[in-house]
């Protein structure tokens, strides 16, 4: 029961439902103890509602949102309270006392104070907006000032709001003690206070406390790009959810011959980038990016099909590719948008088939075969478990945007796979770490989520106290013990290293501050490396794991596991790398024969139906390798898949780049030839500049 209403509230946890419970109560009860009038219970209720609002807001609760979004929100909160005490005030027969006019006269001057507050909060901020985020990126050219104080501009408007305290308080006690004092001290330290802090937020409006204006930090944008001379980009546009598609490439970025940029569009998600060396140049603005000079790049790669690709798709002088952010057999990989782009990056023969059969207009010599480079971190399986008992990952897809049952597993056959992996003959271990867009547009699927972290997390709960187990958790009880004090050592030096420069610095701060340190770098790859021998260390390998967020990282769930459960999706055709027997759930019961045909990754995995009973096919084959009918099969499956192991990925990666970049160049050469000495693009400068809305177009840009 608890768990449904935690579901139709959109609440994250038990405690965040209990705030919201409380937040909603609270104030229908702080409006009776006015009424009533009862000032012990008006105090109660009011602390209620103080602390509730609070922790809301904290955990970014839907239901704040949602009072937002019907005139509710947080200062009509405060101002509603206010005006209840004064209500409580007036029907203790005070109506007529210096202690209620001070009270009204204070709240009415403490709410004007919030707008003056407020244009100054949002003024600061847009004065400290620049037209770029950058990491990796030497801006020096322009001074950037340090960022006001965070504890000044975050979450400022709700702290300004909480100033209100000591006259709530002051006010409260001269009622219940009948010594106005109380309420005057109140009334003047919440107005102080109010007007201390909208005092000192004047000063950051000064002109050398503001970041630059738009046009110089772009004229120091170009300076940059004219020194650095970028020859191969990797651009990138998406939702905030959406990092790991530009992450999964930073590697493979870092290792590219030339000179590397990653061009984003979007300010959230640079925050959410991993550590790279490679520069990085966000520009939210269209006009801005089509306004920059990209003339020395010869090669554009784009890991999402997104409307925004059109600001560089535009651009003649280099040629673009799509490369994607995962390579399986989902209709995204053959997404007719692909036509637009000169050629089309695949890992193996397999995607050359698979836009043979969808005939969505790719031609056939468009499309390269580069395999993956970054599946170089997947171990090969050495053909028996590495533990005791075998460990087998359930990593589940999301439900995609279209509906489609055989998007995943999770709606119709998720509870089944589990229940049996948990409650197997032989035991197995479970590692279940479900797609970060789960439930993002499917609530169901959140649900089944749900249901199956509580499986998990219980089971886990019940093998912790079964007697068992008992020894192997008492052999092991130093080595966690010791790894979980290194987990908490490399953390917090990793805390250390998260950011450059001084904390709490905003974009334009860290954009001044965040260039590439080798030796920074290096040593946060080590420490990964260590934080990850040390999480795995510190859990069991009898222990039952639930992995979300960003770490522990797939790839290191796929060399803990086994063996998998997946569906359709990039993960199946990455874990091949593995060679380790897999599962695929056919969730659409298309049949084992058609839903093999129509799906290529599946033809050396067992194909589970939605009741899961073909598990034990799978959990013989990754107990003993003589049981394991398929190895063969995976073997020629994963040069298919994903190329010959020879030349490396990396090699035919770059072999790639260097050929597209000669055929750009040629390209470029041929235009100069053509139309004299003019600068490629000119003859369109008038027609450019109207699409600009007026900004200067540069040469590469048209």
């Amino acid at each position: 029961m608890i768990s449904t209403a935690i579901r139709l509230a959109r609440v994250g946890s038990r405690s965040e439902l209990a705030a919201a419970a409380l937040m909603l109560l609270g104030y229908p009860c702080v409006m009776l103890a006015a009424l009533i009038p009862n000032l012990l219970f008006f105090a109660v209720a009011g602390a209620v509602t103080y602390l509730a609002d609070w922790y809301l807001h904290h955990k970014n609760s839907y239901l704040v949102n949602r009072l937002n979004q019907v005139r509710v929100g947080l200062p009509i909160r405060f101002l509603l309270r206010q005006l209840l005490l004064v209500m409580l005030l007036a029907r203790e027969g005070m109506a007529e006392t210096p202690l209620f006019y001070v009270a009204v006269g204070c709240f009415l001057l403490f709410f004007g104070l919030q707008a003056p507050h407020g244009a100054l909060a949002t003024l600061i901020r847009l004065r400290r907006t620049m037209p770029v985020v950058t990491r990796n990126v030497d801006l020096n050219a322009v001074r950037i000032p340090d960022a006001p104080p965070n504890a000044l501009l975050r979450r400022s408007g709700e702290k300004m709001l909480h100033l209100d305290l000591p006259a709530m308080v002051g006010i409260a006690a001269a009622a219940g003690t009948g010594d106005e004092v109380y309420g005057f001290v109140g009334a003047a330290a919440t107005l102080g206070l109010g007007l201390i802090y909208t005092a000192v937020l004047v000063p950051y409006l000064r002109h050398n406390r503001r970041a630059p204006t738009a046009g110089k930090v772009l004229k120091a944008v170009g300076t940059w790009l004219g020194e650095y001379q970028p020859t191969t980009i990797l651009y990138f546009s998406g939702s905030d959810d959406a990092a790991y598609q530009v992450n999964m490439w930073l590697d493979t970025m870092a290792e590219t011959e030339g000179r590397p940029l990653i061009v984003m569009r979007e300010r959230s998600l640079v925050a959410k980038l991993g550590e790279t060396a490679v520069p990085i140049l966000c520009v939210p603005g269209g006009q801005h990016l089509m306004a920059m000079d990209f003339s020395s790049a010869r090669v554009c790669l784009y890991a999402a099909n997104v409307g925004k690709n059109i600001h560089m798709l535009r651009v003649p002088t280099m040629k673009h590719v799509f490369i994607g952010h995962g390579d399986s057999d989902k209709l995204a990989s053959v997404n007719p948008f692909s036509k637009v782009y000169d050629e089309v990056w695949v890992a193996g023969r397999a995607g050359r088939d698979r836009y043979a059969l969808a005939d969505v207009g790719v031609r056939d010599e468009d499309i390269v075969e580069v395999g993956r480079p970054q599946l170089a971190p997947i171990e090969f399986w050495r053909g028996t478990p590495k533990n005791p008992i075998p460990t087998v990952l359930y990593a589940p897809t999301w439900e995609g945007w279209d509906g489609n049952p055989g998007n995943t597993s999770l709606l119709l056959a998720g509870v089944n796979i589990v229940r049996r992996l948990l409650e197997a003959e032989r035991p197995v271990r479970v590692i279940y770490k479900p797609h970060p867009f789960t439930g993002l547009v499917n609530k169901k699927a959140k649900a089944v989520d749900d249901r199956i972290q509580a499986m998990v997390k219980k089971a886990a709960a019940e093998r912790a106290t079964d007697p068992r187990w008992a020894r192997e958790a008492a052999a092991a009880k130093g080595a966690q013990s010791a790894a979980r004090t290194e987990l908490a050592r490399v953390e917090a030096r990793l805390a250390e290293l998260a950011k450059p420069g001084r904390a709490g610095g905003d974009e334009a701060e860290e954009s001044r501050v965040s260039l590439a340190d080798p030796e920074r770098l290096a040593e946060i790859k080590r420490l990964r490396a260590a934080w990850n021998e040390a999480y795995w260390t510190s859990v069991g390998w009898w222990e039952h794991r639930v992995v979300t967020g960003a770490e522990p990282k797939l790839y290191d769930c796929f060399n803990q596991a086994d063996g998998m459960v997946s569906d359709i999706s990039s993960v199946v055709s990455d874990f091949i790398a593995s060679g380790k027997p897999y599962a695929v759930t056919d969730s659409a019961e298309l049949g084992v024969t058609e839903f093999k045909r129509q799906n290529t990754a599946v033809r050396a995995a067992v194909i589970l139906s939605n009741g899961a009973a073909e598990l034990d096919e799978l959990l013989a084959a990754v107990a003993d390798p003589a049981a394991d009918r398929l190895a063969e099969d995976r073997g020629e499956l994963k040069q298919y898949l994903l190329g010959p192991e020879e030349p490396t990925s990396i090699e035919q990666f770059n072999a790639a780049v260097r050929a597209l970049a000669a055929r750009a160049e040629a390209r470029n050469t041929g235009v100069r030839q053509r139309i004299g000495e003019q600068e490629l693009g000119e003859l369109d400068e008038e027609s450019e500049t109207g699409e600009t809305n007026g900004a200067a177009p540069a040469t590469a840009a048209l």
